[in-house]
């Protein structure tokens, strides 16, 4: 089995701005990303994956996870979200270094 190096962008941040994150993400080339509901605590007090996404769901938080082969991608995805979306909408981002067995499937 061969590994080869490639970058996790992780994007946790409101449902309500998925879409334009998405776009974002298509924009910079990425061959695609991955949806799921999250919740926890952080600056912005306690975020619930249940009762509070059953009030209002674009109130909801998401995790976006992305898969590259780039730094360069990963980097101008997670400044171009940062840019338009975190002073409004709350919202984190960070990069882990991964292995993956197919490359071809993230270029």
């Amino acid at each position: 089995m061969t590994l080869h190096v490639a970058e996790k962008v992780v994007i946790i941040t409101e449902k309500i701005i998925a879409k334009g994150v998405c776009q974002i993400i298509d924009g910079c080339g990425a061959t695609g990303y991955t949806i799921v509901p999250a919740g926890g605590k952080g600056s912005r007090n306690m975020r619930s994956t249940t009762e509070r996404a059953s009030v209002v769901d674009d109130f909801a938080n998401i995790k976006i996870e992305i898969i590259v082969n780039d730094y360069a991608m990963a980097e101008a995805i997670m400044d171009q979200v940062k840019d338009k979306y975190f002073n409004n909408y709350s919202g984190i981002t960070y990069l882990e270094d991964i292995k993956i067995l197919r490359p071809e499937k993230f270029s």
